[in-house]
């Protein structure tokens, strides 16, 4: 389980074709934060690390991931370079400072717009209609990983606001219209919904 805060980046080293995927990441994480096992919260998928090592300055993290996340994820689009947030598990006493992510995507949402407002930028997603029932204005979602408040909600269009700190220490940055995110609703509107 995560809570959607990312303070940790990393940089697409490896993303090759076995049996399964293999994802190589170069991550700001420290060595020693974590290990073999280790689940990590990696653009919102929770992936489990089948390999690490020591670089001069940063951490090298490998993970299995299967035909299934990369068919249902925007895992089907990475290129070498490109920047994953990442998140590791939460431990028990952690602070929760956005909402309970579990790392496991509903479905991809296409950026349909982007504006800058004042130092601050709105973000448009068109989301899947069977997804609509879950998300309210003023509640939570998780787009790659980022716990996040939806603003507006008119039809399948959600509007979001992303601070600055948010925008600069996230891949939101590097998105661009027509882009596809990982999209994750909150757990807890699920289960309200689903007890009706």
């Amino acid at each position: 389980m995560f809570s959607g805060i990312i303070e940790n980046r990393g940089v697409v080293r490896e993303f090759i074709k076995l049996k399964d995927y293999r994802l190589v990441l170069d991550t700001d994480l420290n060595f020693k934060d974590i290990k073999k096992g280790s689940s990590v919260c990696c653009n919102g998928v929770c992936l489990t690390v089948t390999s690490k090592k020591r670089l001069s300055k940063k951490t090298k993290l490998s993970f299995d991931v299967s035909n299934e996340t990369v068919s249902c994820t925007n895992f089907n689009q990475i290129k070498i370079g490109d920047t994953i947030n990442i998140e590791k598990s939460l431990r028990v006493g952690d602070e929760i400072s956005g909402h309970f992510v579990f790392g496991h995507i509903d479905e991809t949402a296409v950026l349909v717009s982007l504006k800058k407002r004042g130092g601050s930028y709105e973000l448009n997603f068109k989301i899947p209609k069977k997804l609509r029932k879950f998300i309210a204005k003023k509640g939570s979602v998780a787009i790659n990983g980022i716990s996040l408040t939806v603003n507006k909600i008119k039809q399948d269009y959600i509007s979001l606001n992303i601070i600055p700190y948010t925008w600069n220490k996230t891949n939101l940055c590097k998105l661009r219209v027509g882009d596809r995110i990982n999209l994750e609703v909150d757990m807890l509107a699920r289960y309200v919904t689903q007890s009706r």
